[in-house]
């Protein structure tokens, strides 16, 4: 399914040391924390872990959208294609948001702008990227709505006139309308009914073919990303412990133990299960910096130097990259630069 990373595949994405915190008046949040990833031409790659892990942070980091004066990058770089995000103006940053990189915002209520038409919300992201004939730009919007399934009659028509579904598909247009190269994809059917999920879904795997355009998927349903994704993420109290393909993390036999714990969270059909196995405890608190593994104090397998050391990155015998002290020389050919957790 989707790219082979064995064929020497571009790469499109590239964040090294990421971190970034969250400066207020009462606390300095620390958000993220020394975050690697990588994303390929073409490729969907799944983001995945629980409220506050930092997944939407990244994301509006890698837009440069972080609240002005209180969100921060402190340290490492962010790499789309040609352009250093951390070194890029301000001037440069609008004309990259929307051409090249697009992002499909968490809540489909709340996103779109009342007053006005879905048609000029559509139309106002090709005009601000060059569009100016309004012969071109009605012919655009009328396109871009054929193609996510809505009739292009209802351009004229506001939000509230259409149901949570047809406005995600309209979020997806807004995304679209320029043929990005990489869409970020927060939570995008975390609102919505079964039945619409699978739709909104089918639509975007659909469309980011057609187009050939890098996504990443941030969310927390597993299924999603099994039925999506290339290749996973599973980030944790702002960092990444565990990287790999769909394959290596949903076939494999060894995970991080907050990995484990995600697996053991989801129902069997084969099993006769009459409750669920919980994650004890909560993530640590993000307003303080750990010495040591983040996990640790909700792990079965902690270790005194859980506490006090900070996990390297080793690859399983399976291929996916775990960042545990747990699987410390059992690197298969890896070492601690095997691949991208962190």
């Amino acid at each position: 399914m989707g790219v082979d990373m064995n064929q020497n595949a571009e790469k499109l994405l590239d964040i090294k040391d990421l971190s970034i915190t969250y400066i207020t008046d009462d606390a300095t949040i620390y958000a993220v924390n020394g975050l690697n990833m990588e994303l390929y031409r073409g490729e969907t790659l799944g983001l995945v872990g629980e409220t506050g892990a930092g997944k939407t942070t990244t994301a509006l980091a890698i837009m440069r959208l972080l609240p002005d004066r209180i969100g921060k990058i402190t340290s490492g770089s962010i790499r789309f294609d040609d352009v250093d995000v951390t070194a890029a103006s301000e001037a440069e940053m609008r004309t990259l948001r929307g051409e090249r990189i697009s992002m499909i915002f968490q809540d489909p209520m709340t996103c779109l702008n009342p007053v006005l038409t879905i048609g000029d919300q559509i139309a106002e992201v090709l005009e601000s990227h060059g569009i100016t004939s309004k012969e071109e730009l009605s012919k655009r919007v009328d396109n871009i709505l054929t193609l996510v399934g809505l009739p292009p009659e209802r351009k004229n028509e506001y939000p509230h006139q259409f149901s949570g579904g047809m406005k995600q598909r309209v979020d997806i247009a807004i995304a679209l309308a320029c043929e990005p190269q990489l869409l970020l994809a927060d939570e995008p059917t975390t609102a919505l009914d079964v039945t619409i999920q699978a739709q909104v879904l089918a639509l975007m795997k659909e469309l980011r073919q057609k187009f050939n355009t890098s996504m990443l998927l941030i969310t927390h349903d597993l299924g999603v990303v099994a039925e999506v994704c290339d290749r996973v993420a599973i980030m944790y109290a702002g960092e990444i412990i565990e990287y790999g393909t769909v394959w290596e993390i949903f076939s494999g036999t060894e995970h991080h133990p907050y990995t484990k714990g995600l697996f053991g969270s989801i129902p069997s059909m084969s099993e006769g299960q009459r409750r669920l196995r919980p994650i004890d405890g909560l993530m640590p608190d993000p307003a303080v910096q750990l010495q040591g593994c983040p996990f640790a104090s909700r792990c079965p397998q902690c270790s005194d130097r859980c506490t006090a050391e900070k996990p390297a990155s080793h690859r399983a015998a399976g291929g996916n990259i775990i960042k545990c002290h747990l699987f410390e020389g059992e690197d298969a050919g890896g070492g601690n630069d095997a691949g991208t957790a962190g």
